[in-house]
């Protein structure tokens, strides 16, 4: 039976929980002693990165969270096989800066660059796709070496497809990553075309872009019936891909816009002012940092490193994926849904909703869009009061539209629906993990939920 969801009415006072063991891992020595059957640990075990999840996936209210960001180090930058060797706490864009000064970049689609290789691999890692040959980032994994849920180093490679399939975004519950070996590339550009429409004009090309070869990323404002659309192309040739841009992209959509939105929610007490204010400031950064910025660029360079929680300024963020065929009508339903949902509640999202299409994608076992290519949406806020509450919401619409969960991305989501959702997928993998975690001491309450 899945747990009842209850909106916080601020009727009742709620006791902060219970504070698990740390531990940080800088080398693999250290993974093994805490991953020892015999030592005296705190059971369950969560691995860490770089704590990006939306939701409980890689936190414990007791037990031991084991922190890997100190396991950094990028063992072997192959150029004759194109395949770098790295450990599990070397964050995404320091391995794209690294593989930038041999000519090669990561293969895949990865939004958030903050996280850590092994979150990226352990975690559905997604981003726009270009074409349908490329898939999520864990996709390109060609090995790991990772000491599993008894204590056991185990190294798992490519041919051992069904392993492999499980291992990609296993959400730790398999087993501790310490080290990857993945497939890179030579540097591709793309280039950037960017369109700004009313929301009626980007249903009407939608689903004609989904099946497409054209990758696209767009950010949605329901509230001024506005998308502000961007259509990527591999270049014919290489062009000039500076950095800089996508550098000034990336801070003005995630550190500036949401420390303004934060201080204009502190500062403005009449909503109608404040809300105003706000969609103005989110229109006009976004036809700044896209249109005058913005014109080609590269997977080294196109990355986020937007809600990491060593900044000040968290974002809080739910993420659903709808299926790509019939997306209009998911868009005309959401923008109402924002809507109404305000008019009840008087709580709306400051920040414009994200979304990308992403192939279809059978390299990892619980995939979101492994029956069919889907588009990501989520929703982000810099407020924290109403938030719960809407994502509540935000849930049973998504379940009304076929939406597909992501368990470290997803806020609300109730246990009966992902069962259904993954169904004879997510019970071939819990037969992996009784094999490799007997005794479940990587299985934390909130993932037991799910997963038991």
């Amino acid at each position: 039976m899945s747990a009842v969801q209850l909106k916080n009415t601020g009727r009742y006072r709620i006791r902060p929980p219970a504070q698990p063991a740390e531990i940080s891992a800088s080398n693999i020595k250290t993974v093994l002693q805490t991953m020892d059957r015999d030592a005296n640990i705190a059971l369950p075990i969560r691995p860490q990165g770089a704590g990006t999840a939306a939701t409980g996936c890689n936190e414990s209210n007791s037990g031991t969270v084991l922190r890997l960001s100190g396991l950094d180090r990028i063992i072997k930058i192959d150029k004759l096989n194109n395949t770098v060797t790295a450990q599990a706490g070397v964050r995404l864009y320091a391995l794209a800066e690294a593989l930038a000064e041999q000519g090669l970049e990561l293969i895949g689609s990865h939004e958030m660059t903050g996280r850590t290789l092994g979150g990226a691999i352990a975690a559905p890692c997604l981003g726009a796709n270009i074409g349908n040959a490329s898939g999520s980032f864990s996709s390109e994994v060609i090995s790991l070496k990772l000491v599993t849920g008894a204590g056991k180093p185990m190294t798992v490679h490519a041919d051992q497809k069904n392993l492999m399939r499980a291992m990609r975004s296993s959400y730790g519950l398999l087993g501790v990553i310490v080290e990857a070996t993945i497939r890179v590339q030579d540097i591709m550009t793309f280039t950037v075309s960017h369109r700004r429409l009313d929301t009626e004009a980007f249903c009407d090309v939608v689903d004609t872009l989904s099946n497409s070869d054209v990758g696209f990323r767009f950010c949605l404002m329901p509230y001024r019936n506005r998308v502000y659309l961007d259509l990527r192309r591999y270049a014919a040739t290489t062009g000039n891909t500076y950095s800089a841009p996508w550098k000034i992209k990336d801070w003005g959509e995630s550190t500036v816009l949401p420390h303004i939105c934060k201080t204009l929610n502190r500062l403005l007490p009449l909503q109608s002012v404040r809300y105003r204010l706000i969609d103005s400031v989110s229109e006009v950064t976004q036809g700044i940092v896209n249109s005058r910025f913005v014109r080609n660029g590269t997977n080294a360079s196109s990355g986020t490193r937007s809600h990491t929680t060593s900044s000040a300024r968290r974002v809080h963020y739910s993420t659903w994926c709808f299926p790509a065929t019939g997306f209009s009508f998911v868009v005309r339903a959401f923008q109402d849904f924002c809507h109404q949902t305000f008019e009840r509640s008087g709580y709306r999202c400051d920040l414009p909703v994200v979304g990308y299409r992403i192939c279809k994608d059978t390299s990892a076992l619980l995939s979101p869009s492994f029956d069919e290519p889907m588009i990501v949406l989520q929703a982000a806020s810099t407020q924290q009061q109403g938030w719960e509450d809407f994502v509540i919401d935000l849930a049973d619409f998504a379940e009304h539209w076929a939406g597909t969960p992501i368990f470290s991305q997803t806020r609300s989501l109730r246990a009966d629906y992902a069962k259904t959702v993954y169904a004879d997928r997510l019970d071939f993998f819990r037969r992996i993990r009784r094999q490799l975690d007997p005794e479940d001491r990587l299985l934390t309450p909130f993932m037991a939920q799910y997963f038991q």
